[in-house]
């Protein structure tokens, strides 16, 4: 029942002009968050650089950890609200420090994941956690579908439809359209230390991946991971799936280990390393289109 209800909904935001999807409080300036600070990205989603036209589309799934003032703390300690179950601390800068390095757009999720999880199939167990790593949701727990729907509507929907729209745009436009997520990942779980710096994460579709890891293998001093922490069989790559798979455009997920972006100095040096391998990427594309 909910998931006809999500359809209803998707459809009239699809209708929508851009504008009415892209909604969030306060300048630029706000998206600018340190890790462990609270996010001031608050919308359903929001658009950066929307008219880039590098090839690079930047996306964010769980740039936000803001939770809509009706649903409190969704029964927890507020300390957990800034931890990694809630966002992925320290993505947001990185993306958007490509977004101007890159002229490519950025579109970023504005709640966070325990509200709903944009990166998500709607069919998925996960897509509202009633449990992240070993924390309770108390307020995830037993949703009807009519929650469930509000959920998808609050942040879901906008997000994909706003993607949707960006892509259906820069395609009709004749733009090349790669599809880049970016994330962060904790430096431990459940006891177990992870040793990558950073994790690439794609399918069959290689064709950003393997150069991608290539060029950071060749760099002194990285554990490069490889479908690693996470995978596409870990119900991770909806976002691309949905967006770029479907389409026929490349496409590849970005791992960062948190505690290389924990700072403004971390996130800056992580952005200007991935911003230059797309940019040696563009180039060797643009030089076989002409050969």
């Amino acid at each position: 029942m909910w998931l006809k209800v999500y359809e209803i909904i998707h459809k009239r935001a699809i209708a929508h002009n851009t504008k009415h999807l892209i909604r969030a409080s306060g300048n630029d300036a706000d998206m600018d968050q340190p890790v462990g600070a609270p996010s001031d990205l608050t919308g359903s989603v929001r658009t950066e650089n929307r008219n880039g036209r590098g090839a690079v589309v930047l996306l964010c799934d769980h740039a936000s950890n803001f939770v809509p003032p009706d649903y409190g703390t969704l029964g927890l300690d507020p300390k957990d609200l800034v931890r990694h179950i809630a966002w992925d601390p320290g993505a947001l800068p990185v993306a958007r420090a490509m977004s101007v390095l890159l002229d490519a757009p950025l579109v970023a999720a504005g709640m966070s994941r325990l509200i709903v999880d944009c990166n998500r199939p709607l069919q998925a167990p996960d897509l509202i956690p009633e449990s992240s790593e070993d924390t309770i949701v108390p307020a995830n727990r037993g949703l009807d579908a009519a929650e469930r729907a509000r959920r998808v509507a609050l942040s879901h929907a906008p997000f994909h439809a706003e993607i949707e729209s960006l892509v259906q745009c820069r395609s009709a436009a004749g733009q090349e359209t790669w599809l880049v997520s970016i994330h962060s990942f904790t430096p431990t779980y459940r006891g177990v230390a992870r040793p990558w710096q950073i994790g690439i994460l794609h399918d069959d579709d290689r064709r950003l991946s393997d150069a991608l890891m290539a060029s950071l293998d060749a760099m002194p001093g990285l554990t490069v991971g490889d479908n690693q922490p996470y995978s596409p069989a870990d119900r991770v790559y909806y976002t691309l799936e949905r967006h770029a798979r479907s389409r026929g455009l490349p496409c590849v997920m970005i791992e960062i280990r948190n505690d290389e972006i924990a700072t403004e100095a971390g996130q800056t040096a992580w952005a200007e390393r991935l911003a230059g391998l797309f940019q040696s990427l563009s180039v060797t594309a643009q030089e076989g289109i002409e050969a």
